[in-house]
């Protein structure tokens, strides 16, 4: 017969129980409610009810028991048969605790070797324990106030895949070239939020991701990687690396890496030498002011490319910057200092962001051969529609949403895209629709104006005629309510209860 143990804390409505396992709620005050459950047999539960949280563990559970949820409680101290000699536990959840090393006994877990795994997340532990199961496969650290792993701590935990030591107070010191290398499975490492300058070293070749963000790392070594060849994720943001922090070819023994992050850094320009496979760069918030002509080419497989809130001027972008990466779906170059559109776009560029920037005119020459172009943003620049080129739209065949909010357009622009479905105009100087406004835009389903110059009847009645599709014209923020008079969608009678055609004073 197996047995489930819970002991979890209920909450009165309206708050929520941190314990991922099961509650009960109740209209007064909060208690406590321990379950011991057999899985078959005769029914052999009891409930204890109107009790404190608990301090100190149960001595004694029942040897069958599989899964143990002590979470949310006040323990600071655990037993030696709490949970050893069980050699069917699978699942200890000790999270949002008051644990200490001193209170986890060294063979707490003696005799139960099936405990795959085990959440001590959100308690006071100072090292990582020893003596943990060696049958692990997740482990939760997260949240305590761990500095050190002891040497050997992870030695027996062949079998571990995730390891989470986020929001720990780690150091270098508090890790060797050892602590990890014996993890021979392990797939999922987080380190973020805590201490390190570099890197650790001895990483295994199974490590699929590691997260390193918000560490205090100034520079990555390529001899610290080497190990981890399979690693697929690797993330860096908000650490220290300055223009130097990423030296050419660091990151050179992550052959298959797909994704790298280094967000909130002080890099200066795009690292070199990356891993050709490289399929995802997010290097927003850095200080990044040139793009050379080759400074990409090493990575043509890139699907997205994030250069946000960088200190990119027109005049430092070569024509030919973008021209290698023919992958390229998604492109970010918004928040930085761009007078003009760069130029030689990849033509299979799905999206495309330059809002905040300090873009005074369009010309379709940037903008030409971009025919899988779906969305673009344009908001928060300084656009007027004398500035925007014949035929700029032309070749964007299948945009569906264009951004030119927060501009200074005095008027929608003529020849839209035919196939746009969305268009954001609000924050901008317009002061009246004409009735040939949207005839170039047949599919269009939402239209926002909102926070323009327009009056009730700055509208014209018939700007809207043809748009079968149009179900949202937001209107809010201008001097005056609009009228805006909708299109029947179908010449069908509408539904008892549908919206109507006309919605009179739309604001």
């Amino acid at each position: 017969m197996a047995w489930t143990f819970r002991c979890s804390r209920t909450t009165s409505p309206g708050q929520l129980s941190t314990s991922p396992c099961r509650t009960t709620s109740s209209r007064s005050s909060p208690t406590m409610s321990c379950h011991a459950s057999a899985a078959s047999g005769p029914s052999t539960s009891t409930t204890i009810s109107s009790l404190p949280r608990l301090s100190v563990a149960p001595q004694f559970l029942p040897r069958s028991l599989r899964v143990a949820d002590l979470a949310a409680n006040q323990v600071t101290e655990i037993f030696p048969l709490t949970f050893g000699e069980k050699p069917a536990l699978r699942s200890v959840y000790l999270h949002n605790n008051q644990l200490s090393n001193a209170g986890l006994p060294p063979d707490a877990f003696h005799g139960s070797e099936a405990v795959v795994i085990l959440s001590l997340s959100s308690n006071r532990l100072s090292y990582l324990p020893p003596s943990l199961p060696p049958s692990l496969e997740r482990l939760h650290l997260q949240n305590n106030l761990i500095s050190k792993v002891p040497r050997g701590a992870l030695s027996r935990q062949t079998h571990l895949r995730e390891l989470y030591l986020q929001h720990n107070q780690l150091t270098d010191s508090g890790l060797d070239a050892t602590t990890f290398s014996k993890l021979h499975h392990l797939e999922y490492l987080d380190l973020s939020h805590n201490r390190l300058a570099s890197v650790p070293a001895g990483l295994p070749r199974t490590l699929a991701l590691l997260h390193l963000g918000r560490n205090r790392i100034r520079r990555v070594e390529a001899a610290r990687l080497r190990g981890a060849r399979g690693l697929r994720y690797l993330l860096l943001q908000h650490n220290q690396l300055g223009a130097t922090g990423l030296p050419a070819g660091a990151l050179r023994p992550l052959r298959g890496l797909h994704t790298l992050h280094l967000y909130g850094n002080g890099l200066a320009r795009v690292p070199l030498a990356l891993p050709r496979r490289l399929r995802a760069l997010v290097l927003p918030h850095n200080h990044v002011t040139t793009l050379g002509a080759r400074d990409l080419a090493g990575t043509p497989g890139l699907a997205e490319l994030n250069l946000a809130y960088n200190r990119l001027v027109s005049a430092r972008v070569h024509r030919r910057a973008f021209r290698p990466l023919r992958a390229l779906r998604s492109l970010d170059l918004a928040g930085n200092l761009l007078t003009r559109l760069p130029g030689g776009l990849p033509g299979g560029l799905h999206t495309l962001r330059l809002q905040r920037n300090q873009l005074r005119a369009l010309e379709p020459e940037p903008l030409a051969g971009l025919d899988q172009l779906r969305e673009l943003s344009l908001a928060h620049n300084r656009l007027r529609v004398g500035d925007i080129g014949p035929g700029t739209w032309h070749e964007l065949q299948a945009l569906q949403v264009l951004d030119l909010s927060h501009n200074e357009l005095s008027f929608v622009p003529p020849d839209l895209p035919e196939a746009l479905e969305e268009l954001h105009l609000q924050g901008n100087r317009i002061s009246h629709v004409g009735p040939e406004a949207f005839l170039s835009t047949p599919r269009l389903r939402a239209l926002f104006l909102r926070a323009n110059r327009l009056h009730m009847t700055s509208i014209a009645p018939d700007a809207f005629l043809g748009l079968l599709h149009l179900s949202v014209v937001d209107t809010a923020g201008n001097p005056e309510q609009v009228l805006v008079r909708l299109p029947h969608a179908t010449p069908r009678q509408p539904r008892a209860g549908s919206p109507r055609a006309w919605r009179g004073p739309a604001v």
